[in-house]
């Protein structure tokens, strides 16, 4: 068994450490952009995502509770030095008439939608292995909020409710693409060798001579 080069074992710590830092912005619930969702306003791809999944039934809501709690303990501390009860979670997020609410807002946002289904689960399992889904999800919640900042699809008439990105959003695209292995001597491995020499036709000529 090959032993890991410095410049390798020096890769795998960034791409971990990255990969730690993404996980702890998306868990604790750290703002990375301002856009409407089902449930009101969302700041982070676990509001957006946790507001579908209410919404579509497709996990129970213990689940959606146990991804949220952390960021709320966090919030609540840091806001007036209390801890939110487990019951209260969903009022806390306004995801009690998520149910109710139209699913055309959703779909007016695909990209940040689909983008933030694509960072959670990238953060959850980039703990353990490290992968590109998280940057799939970043560009797309990027484009989706480009579209509709820039571009004005949808149009949104509310100031309070305008698309905003925080700066946080920086570091979490750039805790996305360094949290990716990138082998280099694999790369260069896989790229065969071709020899541009060819030999000369006199000396060919010669030989058969």
């Amino acid at each position: 068994m090959a032993t890991p080069t410095p410049s390798s074992k020096w890769t795998d710590n960034i791409s971990s450490i990255a990969a730690r830092i993404l996980f702890l912005l998306i868990i604790f619930q750290i703002p990375l952009f301002r856009v409407t969702c089902r449930s009101g306003v969302c700041t982070t791809p676990l509001h957006v995502t946790s507001s579908q999944l209410i919404a579509s039934d497709l996990f129970p809501d213990v689940v959606v509770k146990g991804l949220l709690y952390p960021g709320a303990a966090l919030n609540g501390l840091i806001h007036n030095m209390t801890v939110p009860s487990w019951d209260s979670l969903l009022d806390l997020y306004n995801l009690t008439n998520v149910k109710k609410a139209s699913a055309v807002t959703d779909l007016q946002r695909l990209e940040v939608l689909a983008g933030s289904y694509f960072t959670v689960a990238g953060a959850l399992v980039g703990i353990l292995k490290p992968g590109r889904m998280s940057v799939f999800g970043n560009l797309l919640i990027i484009w989706g909020l480009v579209k509709e900042g820039i571009l004005g699809k949808p149009i949104n008439s509310d100031p309070s409710k305008a698309v905003y990105v925080y700066p946080t959003m920086v570091i979490a695209i750039i805790c996305a693409f360094s949290s990716v292995k990138y082998d280099v001597k694999k790369v260069a491995r896989s790229a065969p060798v071709r020899s541009s020499a060819r030999p000369l036709k006199g000396s060919s000529k010669s030989k058969l001579k």
